[in-house]
């Protein structure tokens, strides 16, 4: 059975559902960050990541904007507000024929956006691996 991936992607990002959000990522899958140079792969790591995101973007202003889909990936166009800082950004988003990510890639403008955004996502990741060791 083949997963409609953006349309659970929409379901657990609205939903914050770390449980679907694992579900719905592939073994291999790779998280490609705007502020950390190389990829991340693997799955545990691409689910700490969008998992921290989901905490940081998740916010009553955090909007799609636009959406282009094809038959195995997708660019969703997204915008939020997050300290009094307009954010616009992309999440790049691939899958297999499961439809399972198996990759996912967020650019975002502008640079103070960035900077604040490495600034709360290091944070989260911090403490969630506190949590764990």
């Amino acid at each position: 059975m083949t997963i409609d991936t953006i349309a659970t992607w929409h379901q657990v990002m609205k939903a914050k559902d770390t449980k679907g959000l694992y579900a719905l990522l592939a073994d291999e899958a790779v998280f490609h960050s705007p502020v950390v140079h190389r990829p991340q792969v693997g799955k545990a790591i691409t689910f700490q990541y969008l998992a921290a995101a989901f905490q940081v973007f998740g916010n009553d202003s955090f909007h799609y904007v636009r959406e282009i889909v094809g038959l195995h990936d997708a660019v969703l166009e997204f915008a939020l507000e997050i300290d009094g800082i307009a954010i616009n950004g992309v999440d790049m988003i691939r899958w297999n024929d499961a439809g399972l990510i198996t990759d996912f890639k967020v650019m975002i403008r502008p640079l103070k956006a960035i900077q604040l955004i490495h600034e709360k996502m290091a944070a989260m990741l911090m403490a969630a691996q506190s949590k764990t060791a």
